[in-house]
């Protein structure tokens, strides 16, 4: 029976790779020379630290510009909040969402079934798994499902006949 999995996962190596050419830019930037800017990731955290709100956004727009550059999707980028640091910087703190949530699946779920195909989804953790008798139709809940808009990159993988 044909199936395939839908997944949302992150490459790491690309993410530090863009992390890496935003701080050699944010290092070779007239605008940012001797500010105490940083930005750095441990494991599913990203801390932030700027001078001030406007400097915070630009770094985090200048992140986001080289993630699409490496072709890591930014909305993995989950912003929690910005609070006060030591000596006035600011701090912001973000977390990398990978994994379909509970919610998601049921909404993908939900949007599928109103196409009335004959597919099974079940829910595996924080993936998906899709099958059907018909390629076709598995074709077609893929269009489905990528014209969603859930807020996560998704993936497809393991289309097996």
């Amino acid at each position: 029976m044909p199936s395939f999995d839908v997944i949302s996962k992150i490459n790491y190596q690309e993410f530090d790779n863009a992390l890496a050419n935003c701080l050699r830019e944010i290092a070779n930037r007239y605008d940012f020379k001797g500010l105490n800017i940083s930005i750095e990731r441990k494991d599913k955290i990203i801390t932030t630290i700027a001078p001030d709100e406007l400097k915070l956004k630009q770094v985090t727009e200048l992140l986001q510009v080289h993630l699409i550059r490496r072709k890591v999707d930014p909305r993995v980028i989950n912003v929690k909040n910005s609070e006060g640091a030591a000596g006035g910087t600011i701090r912001q703190i973000s977390e990398l969402t990978e994994g379909i949530s509970q919610e998601n699946a049921k909404k993908i779920i939900a949007d599928v079934k109103k196409l009335k195909l004959k597919i099974q989804i079940k829910i595996q953790g924080e993936e998906l798994r899709v099958q059907g008798k018909k390629r076709d139709d598995l074709q077609e809940a893929i269009s489905a499902i990528e014209a969603m808009d859930i807020g996560l990159p998704i993936e497809f993988i393991n289309f097996r006949d």
